[in-house]
């Protein structure tokens, strides 16, 4: 079993059955998907839901950070390899859609098993600058006003002072691997079905940001809006998880071959 999935995995994946690797966003692990499994059954999506856990935070807190994106990419790549020749796809929130797109094309370059579907929420394609949070040396002060304004983290948890030291670091270590090296501009569209999620009310990344996604994607792609802000993910996660079962059905068994979305 790879460091990167949990080990409470109890049953052997069902084969065939699509595994959907969920990479999360700045500051956040793999718990930010505790409740996918049971809310993607419940609309029908007949899929395997794998959090992706990044080294230096919860389960793994002990372990190093990744701040380079090509050194996290190609961990991932080595680690996860096995667990990819099964039907998949890909989620990734905010951080988590440049990882996920990453990954992606890494293995397109070097010829690997690809996901049946990018699915990429809240985040500018790679030819844009990252999206601005805070500047590298603001205090602690400012990056948490920075991350509650924009519901990354919910105001129950800002009287607690253990949470919030040990979200720090993560945070600003997420967004030096975000802003560090963003992930190569290749020329090559990524030969995989997308589709893009965007919040309405997002202050971060616009919906016409994500939509800039397009110029990437080699097999079409939809653009779905979602009401609130840049954490719809959380505040309006049960209409998400609806519009991400009707997505994921077209692809649960469809050998990778599916038609090509209109563009």
């Amino acid at each position: 079993m790879t460091r990167y999935l949990s080990t409470n995995r109890v049953d052997a994946p069902e084969r065939g059955r699509l595994r959907v690797f969920c990479f999360p966003y700045a500051g956040g692990g793999a718990s930010a998907y505790a409740r996918w499994q049971r809310g993607l059954d419940a609309h029908g999506a007949g899929v395997e839901v794998l959090p992706v856990q990044l080294p230096g935070r919860e389960g793994r807190a002990s372990e190093p950070r990744f701040t380079d994106l090509d050194a996290l990419v190609d961990d991932l790549d080595a680690q996860l390899d096995d667990e990819l020749d099964e039907p998949h796809a890909f989620y990734g929130h905010s951080m988590g859609a440049l990882i996920a797109y990453a990954l992606a094309h890494r293995r397109q370059r070097r010829g690997a098993a690809l996901p049946e579907a990018l699915v990429l929420s809240s985040y500018r394609a790679p030819h844009l600058p990252a999206p601005h949070i805070a500047a590298p040396d603001a205090s602690d002060e400012e990056l948490l006003a920075s991350l509650a304004d924009l519901g990354g983290i919910p105001s129950v948890l800002l009287n607690h002072p253990d949470f919030l030291s040990a979200l720090l670091p993560v945070a600003r270590d997420d967004l030096l691997l975000c802003t560090g090296n963003a992930a190569s501009v290749d020329t090559e569209p990524i030969q995989v079905p997308m589709y893009l999620f965007a919040g309405k009310r997002d202050r971060l990344v616009s919906v016409a940001e994500v939509v800039t996604w397009r110029r990437h994607a080699g097999r079409g792609c939809e653009v779905r809006t979602m009401p609130g802000g840049h954490f719809f993910i959380r505040a309006h996660e049960d209409t998400l998880l609806s519009e991400l079962a009707s997505v994921l059905r077209r692809h649960r068994a469809v050998p990778a071959l599916a038609g090509a979305l209109s563009a």
